[in-house]
């Protein structure tokens, strides 16, 4: 299993196993369509990334980093394959995207969640996010949760 750096040929890829997970647990909204739709101009272009997780030929897993401000960074996008949960997945990718945004001197990470979601949350807190205020109008209806990980 091995860690790669977005390249155009996964983009379908990546959007097929992010409209999963959205169809799984939620709704996929016009802001995912867009993006998913187009990776490349919403995350890549703007200065963000996208990890995605390889097994053999395989791609299983991904999560992206997409830019908010000068130093801060939406943690976003994050899915795994139904079939290769459970094999802590999720916490390599965080592990390597926190690592990825020190490198950079990134100030800070930001996450929308939503409460149901309790793995996820506890593998945000787990890795020192903070809870923080939602604005009114966030980017994604179904959030109900924002946090934080102060970077610098």
């Amino acid at each position: 299993m091995e860690i790669i750096s977005w390249q155009p040929e996964y983009a379908e890829e990546f959007k097929k196993m992010n409209i999963q997970w959205l169809e799984e647990f939620f709704w996929v909204e016009p802001h995912d369509e867009e993006v998913l739709g187009n990776p490349q101009k919403y995350i890549i272009k703007p200065g963000g990334n996208i990890f995605l997780v390889k097994e053999e030929n395989e791609i299983i897993g991904c999560v992206a980093l997409m830019r908010i401000e000068e130093d801060t960074f939406e943690l976003t996008k994050m899915a795994v394959k139904p079939d290769q949960r459970g094999k802590k997945i999720g916490q390599k990718l965080m592990k390597h995207t926190l690592a990825f945004a020190k490198e950079k001197n990134w100030k800070q990470l930001i996450i929308y969640s939503n409460r149901k979601l309790e793995n996820a949350i506890h593998l945000y807190k787990k890795y020192g996010f903070v809870e923080i205020p939602m604005e009114k109008n966030g980017p994604y209806s179904r959030g109900d949760i924002k946090m934080v990980l102060k970077l610098s």
